[in-house]
C-alpha cells in the first residue's frame, strides 16, 4: 500500500534552525577536521582504477516509529536492484556502496547522522536520499560548502526548487509544482478559462497554489476565486459556489479531503456542472480512512464521482527497454519479488530511486573520464584534483543527465525532473488513469473514451449566460401591422372623399384643407406604429438608435397635425360666433395654416433642442438569469433595448405639459362653442368626444405601458393599440358624420334651426370662399335681442288697442259726422300692418327670414244691407255698417300716425297708405334686422 505524504509540510524549529547556523558557521573548520580525519589511506586516485568502490552516503528515516519511515523500506530493494544490474551490465568500472544514515525525520537527528557521516564515514562522493522536506531542505543549504551534490527520490516540497539557496540539490521524482503546467494544459485541451483554488493552509500547498497562480497568468486563465481554510472548508466551498466556479482546483490532503467533499455534497457542488481536479497521491480509499465527517460513505463517493486526480507517474507506461535493458513491466516483476523475499510493503517512489542509483552510475562515469582525460593531459606533472573541483565537475555532469529509465525520460531542468505527470479520474469507487502529460515535450495525451463527465458534455467552467433579445413576436407584429394597414386604408378613403366634394357646400364650409391635415396626422400617427415595432432583431444596433428619434419625431408630429389643425377649426368658429361686437369677421384657411404651422414650429424646436442637447440612444437593460427552458448547462439573460437618454423625465414632461395645454385648449374652444348649431361649421361635439377618448387612453396607455416595460411583446401591443383607437376613432368622429349627411341629406347640415336659406342665394353660395363669413343672423344673442324688441313693440301695439278703443267710443257719441269714403279706399285698408323681417348674408351664405302675418276683410265694406238704405241717420249711426265705415277711415290714419314709434313710416309721410318701405327713416335700418309685428 501506498504510504502517505500528508506529513510532507514542515516548518522549522527554533532547535532546526540554530544546527543549521551552528552547521554554517563552523563549516570551514569542520570541513577541515573531517577532511583531515577521513582522508586517511585515500588520495585523488579513486577516478584512475578499475573496480573502485564508491561510497555514496544515502540519507533515509529507517526507524519504523519515524515518520516516513515506510517509504524507505520500500526503497532499499530498488537500490539494491539497481546496483546489481549495474554490476551486470559490465560498462562501468567500479562498484557502487551505499552506506545508510537514518534521519528518523528529525531535525536534529538528521543534522547528528549527516555530520557523523561527513567525519567518521568513508569519503562521500555524492548524498543520496532525502525524504522528508524538513531534514532535506536544512541539508541541501550546506552542501555547496561540502562540495557535495544530492540526489533526492522522493522530497516533492516545492521550496528545494530555489537555486539560489540550494543549487546543489537534485531529484528524481518531479516536485509538487510539476503538476501545475500539466493542469494547465489540461484545462487548456477542455477550453476551461475560468477557475477556482481551494487551498489548505499549509506552507507546502500555498506554494503549489503560488506557482498554479503564476502559471494560470501565463495562460491566460481566470482565476475566479482562491479560497484558503484550515479547518472548516464549508465556508469557502459555499464562496466558490457564489462566485459561480466550476473548474476547482484543490490542494489538501485526505484527512480534509472527505470535509470538502462533504461540503460539496451538501451544497450541490457536483455532477455534471462541477470539475473538481485535486492532489493524486492519496492512500487507496482514503475517504474510508480519513472520514471524519457526518456525511455517509454513499453520499462522499457521489459527491467524489468524476473528480480528476493528478500526481506524478510511478513507472513509465510505455514499454521501452532503458538504460538497464528492461522495461519497466519487468523490472516491476523483479522489484516485486524482492519485496516478497524482504516482507516489506511497497514505496510508489521506488522507480524514481531505481532510476536515481543509475544516475549517480552515469555521473561518476563521466566525471572518471573527464578527470581520467585531463590527467592524461597533465601526464608530466603530479595531478591532483581537489573536493571543490570534483564537486563543480559533479554538478555540470548532473545538468546534462538524459536517458530513458524506467520512470520515462530522465533530464533535469535546473535540477528539477522533467518527468511524466499522470491523470486518473474516480469512477465508480476507483481511479482509472484518463491520460498522461510529458513535461519534456510539453504533451497532454488523453487515452480515448475513458474520460466520463457526468453529463453528456465535459462541465462549462462558468454559468454560460447566453443573452437573449426579448424581442417583439413576428405574429403580434404582423398583425398589428394588418390593422394599421387598414386604418391607413380608411384615413386614405376619407382623404379622397374629402377632395372629391372639396367643392360641395357640407365640405367647403368645414374646411377641406384642415380636413386633409387632419388626415395627414392621423396617417403619420399609424406609421409610427410599424416604427415601434422594429427592434434589435430586425435592424442593426445603430439602424435601432436612429429609429429611436425618427419614431419620436413622426408620432409627435402627426399628433400635431392632428389635434392642430382640428382645434384650428373650432377656433375660427369660436372667434367668428363669440364675437358680438363685429357685424363680420372672415378668417380664411392660410389663417388656420399659420396656426398649425406655428404648433409645428413649436415642436420642431423641441425635438432640435432635444436632439442636440439629449438625443436619444439606445440602451441595453439586462434582467436577472433564468435556467434554461431546453434543460441546457447554461443560463438565459434577457435583454431589452430601449430608446433613452440622461435627462428622460424632463424631455418627456416638456412634450408632456405642451400637449396636455393643446388638449385643454382644445377642450376649452369645444365647449365654448357647443351652442353653435351649423353642424357643418361645428366639430366641437366630435372634438370633445376625441380628445376625451385621446386623453383616457393615452394615460391608462402611458401608465400600462410604462409598467410593461420589460414584456416588449405587451408594451408594444398597448401602444399600437391606444395609437389605432386614437387615431381611428378622430378620423372616425370627423369624417363619418358628414360622409353620412351627405348620402343621406346634404343640405340639412348648413340649415339652422331657426333659419332658412333664400333660394335666389344659391348662385352666390357656389361663388363664396371657403372662409365662413359672419352669420349674423345665425348669431344668437342677437336674436335674442330681436325678440325682446319683438316683445316691446307688441306691448305698444296692445296701448295702441286701448287708445284705438277709446276713439271708437267717442265716435259713438257723435252721430252727425259720417264722411263719405270712396269705394276704392277700402282695398287699401285690408293690410292693417304689415313689418317684415329679413336678414342679409354675404357671399351667398344670407339667409332670409319671413314671417307674414295677413289679415282677411271681414266683408266687402262696398257691399250693404238694402234693407238698411231706407233707414234714417239717427237709426243708423251705431248700426255695425256705420262703424265699419268709421273704422276704416280712422285706422289708417291711427296707423300712419303711429308708425314712426314703431319704426314705420316718417310723420312726414303725406299719405297715409304710402309703403312703410318708402320712408327714410325705415330705408337707414341697418339690414340685418327687420321685424314683423302682428297681432293689430
Amino acid at each position: 500500500m501506498a504510504p502517505s505524504r500528508r506529513h510532507c509540510g514542515w516548518e522549522m524549529t527554533p532547535l532546526s534552525g540554530y544546527l543549521l547556523l551552528s552547521i554554517l558557521a563552523f563549516q570551514p573548520v569542520l570541513a577541515k577536521v573531517c577532511n583531515d580525519y577521513t582522508r586517511h589511506g585515500q588520495d585523488n586516485s579513486w577516478f584512475s582504477g578499475d573496480d573502485e568502490k564508491l561510497p555514496i552516503m544515502v540519507l533515509m528515516p529507517m526507524n519504523e516509529s519515524a515518520l516516513m519511515s515506510s517509504i524507505s523500506q520500500g526503497i532499499e530493494p530498488a537500490v539494491q536492484l539497481a546496483i546489481q544490474h549495474i554490476r551486470e551490465s559490465q560498462n562501468y568500472k567500479f562498484s557502487l556502496i551505499t552506506k545508510i544514515y537514518d534521519t528518523e525525520c528529525d531535525n536534529a537527528k538528521g543534522l547528528r547522522a549527516f555530520f557523523d557521516a561527513i567525519c567518521y564515514g568513508p569519503k562521500h562522493l555524492m548524498i543520496f536520499g532525502g525524504v522528508c522536506p524538513s531534514v532535506t531542505s536544512i541539508i541541501a543549504e550546506s552542501l555547496e560548502g561540502w562540495n557535495l551534490v544530492q540526489l533526492s527520490f522522493a522530497a516533492t516540497t516545492p521550496v528545494l526548487a530555489d537555486k539560489k539557496k540550494y543549487p546543489n540539490f537534485f531529484r528524481t521524482v518531479p516536485s509538487d509544482n510539476a503538476v501545475n503546467p500539466a493542469v494547465v494544459k489540461f484545462l487548456n485541451f477542455y477550453n476551461w478559462s475560468r477557475v477556482g483554488t481551494l487551498t489548505q493552509d499549509v506552507q507546502r500547498f500555498s506554494e503549489v497554489r503560488n506557482d498554479l497562480t503564476n502559471e494560470l497568468e501565463k495562460a491566460d486563465i481566470q482565476i475566479a476565486d482562491t479560497e484558503s481554510f484550515s479547518n472548516d472548508p464549508c465556508v469557502n466551498v459555499k464562496k466558490l459556489k457564489d462566485n459561480d466556479v466550476r473548474i476547482i482546483i484543490g490542494q489538501f490532503d485526505e484527512n480534509l479531503a472527505s470535509k470538502v467533499f462533504c461540503c460539496a455534497y451538501n451544497l450541490n457542488m457536483y455532477g455534471s456542472k462541477y470539475q473538481w481536479i485535486i492532489p493524486g497521491w492519496y492512500q487507496g480509499n482514503w475517504w474510508e480512512q480519513a472520514n471524519s465527517t457526518n456525511c455517509t460513505t454513499r453520499k462522499l463517493l457521489t459527491a467524489m464521482e468524476g473528480y480528476i486526480a493528478v500526481d506524478f507517474e510511478p513507472l513509465s507506461a510505455k514499454q521501452v527497454k532503458g538504460i538497464s535493458g528492461r522495461t519497466p513491466k519487468e523490472y516491476e516483476r523483479e522489484y516485486s519479488k524482492e519485496l516478497q523475499q524482504k516482507g516489506v510493503e511497497p514505496s510508489k517512489y521506488h522507480g524514481f530511486a531505481y532510476d536515481g542509483i543509475w544516475v549517480i552510475a552515469k555521473t561518476l562515469t563521466r566525471v572518471m573520464d573527464l578527470l581520467q582525460h585531463k590527467e592524461r593531459q597533465d601526464m608530466y606533472h603530479n595531478f591532483t584534483v581537489d573536493d571543490r573541483e570534483v564537486g563543480k565537475l559533479v554538478l555540470d555532469v548532473m545538468n546534462e543527465t538524459n536517458f530513458y529509465g524506467v520512470t520515462g525520460q530522465v533530464m533535469f531542468r535546473n535540477g528539477e525532473r522533467m518527468g511524466t505527470i499522470k491523470f486518473t479520474q474516480f469512477q465508480e469507487g476507483q481511479e482509472v488513469k484518463v491520460g498522461e502529460y510529458n513535461a519534456i515535450a510539453d504533451v497532454l495525451d488523453l487515452i480515448n473514451n475513458t474520460m466520463r463527465f457526468q453529463g453528456v458534455e465535459p462541465p462549462k467552467d462558468r454559468t454560460f449566460v447566453r443573452l437573449q433579445r426579448r424581442n417583439i413576436n413576428v405574429p403580434l407584429y404582423s398583425i398589428l401591422s394588418v390593422i394599421t394597414i387598414l386604418g391607413m386604408l380608411m384615413a386614405g378613403a376619407f382623404l379622397f372623399f374629402n377632395i372629391k366634394n372639396r367643392n360641395h357646400r357640407l365640405i367647403k364650409m368645414s374646411s377641406p384643407y384642415m380636413n386633409n391635415l387632419i388626415i395627414l396626422g392621423g396617417m403619420l400617427s399609424y406609421s409610427s406604429i410599424f416604427l415601434f415595432g422594429l427592434d434589435g432583431a430586425l435592424v442593426s444596433d445603430k439602424e435601432f438608435e436612429a429609429l429611436c428619434t425618427v419614431r419620436t419625431w413622426i408620432l409627435i408630429v402627426g399628433y400635431t397635425t392632428a389635434f392642430g389643425a382640428m382645434f384650428a377649426k373650432t377656433w375660427r368658429v369660436h372667434a367668428i360666433f363669440k364675437n358680438v361686437k363685429m357685424k363680420k369677421k372672415i378668417i380664411k384657411d392660410q389663417k388656420l395654416l399659420i396656426i398649425v404651422g406655428g404648433m409645428l414650429l413649436i415642436d420642431l424646436c423641441i425635438l432640435i433642442c432635444w436632439q442636440i442637447v439629449d438625443p436619444l440612444k439606445r440602451t441595453v437593460e439586462e434582467y436577472s438569469l433564468e435556467a434554461d427552458p431546453q434543460g441546457r448547462d447554461i443560463a438565459i439573460r434577457p435583454f431589452l433595448e430601449h430608446c433613452e437618454n440622461t435627462h428622460m423625465t424632463i424631455w418627456l414632461g416638456i412634450v408632456y405639459a405642451y400637449k396636455g395645454l393643446l388638449m385643454l385648449f382644445g377642450c376649452f374652444l369645444a365647449w365654448e362653442t357647443r351652442n353653435v348649431s351649423i353642424p357643418a361649421l361645428n366639430d366641437s361635439k366630435y372634438i370633445g368626444m376625441s380628445v376625451y377618448n385621446v386623453g383616457i387612453m393615452c394615460i391608462i396607455g402611458a401608465a400600462v405601458s410604462f409598467l410593461t416595460r420589460d414584456q416588449p411583446n405587451v408594451q408594444f401591443c398597448i401602444v399600437a393599440l391606444v395609437i389605432i383607437f386614437c387615431s381611428t376613432i378622430t378620423l372616425c368622429l370627423v369624417f363619418v358624420p358628414k360622409f353620412i349627411t351627405m348620402r343621406t341629406n346634404p343640405d340639412a347640415a348648413t340649415q339652422n334651426r331657426r333659419l332658412k336659406f333664400n333660394t335666389n342665394q344659391k348662385k352666390e353660395d357656389s361663388k363664396t370662399s371657403t372662409s365662413v363669413t359672419s352669420v349674423n343672423q345665425a348669431n344668437t344673442s342677437r336674436l335674442d335681442g330681436l325678440q325682446t324688441d319683438n316683445h316691446r313693440l307688441r306691448m305698444k301695439i296692445t296701448e295702441l288697442d286701448k287708445e284705438l278703443e277709446e276713439v271708437t267710443m267717442q265716435l259713438q257719441d257723435t252721430p252727425e259726422k259720417t264722411p263719405y269714403i270712396k269705394q276704392n279706399h277700402y282695398g287699401d285698408v285690408n293690410n292693417i300692418l304689415s313689418i317684415r323681417n329679413f336678414t342679409e348674408g354675404k357671399e351667398g351664405e344670407k339667409s332670409i327670414v319671413k314671417n307674414h302675418l295677413e289679415q282677411k276683410p271681414q266683408a266687402q265694406w262696398g257691399s250693404m244691407d238694402p234693407s238698411r238704405i231706407n233707414r234714417g241717420p239717427l237709426e243708423d249711426i251705431n248700426s255695425p255698417e256705420h262703424i265699419q265705415r268709421r273704422l276704416s277711415l280712422q285706422l289708417p290714419i291711427l296707423h300712419h300716425a303711429y308708425l314712426p314709434s314703431i319704426g314705420g313710416v316718417d310723420a312726414s309721410c303725406t299719405s297715409p297708405n304710402a309703403s312703410p318701405g318708402s320712408s327714410p327713416r325705415h330705408r337707414h335700418m341697418p339690414p340685418s334686422y327687420r321685424v314683423m309685428v302682428s297681432g293689430l
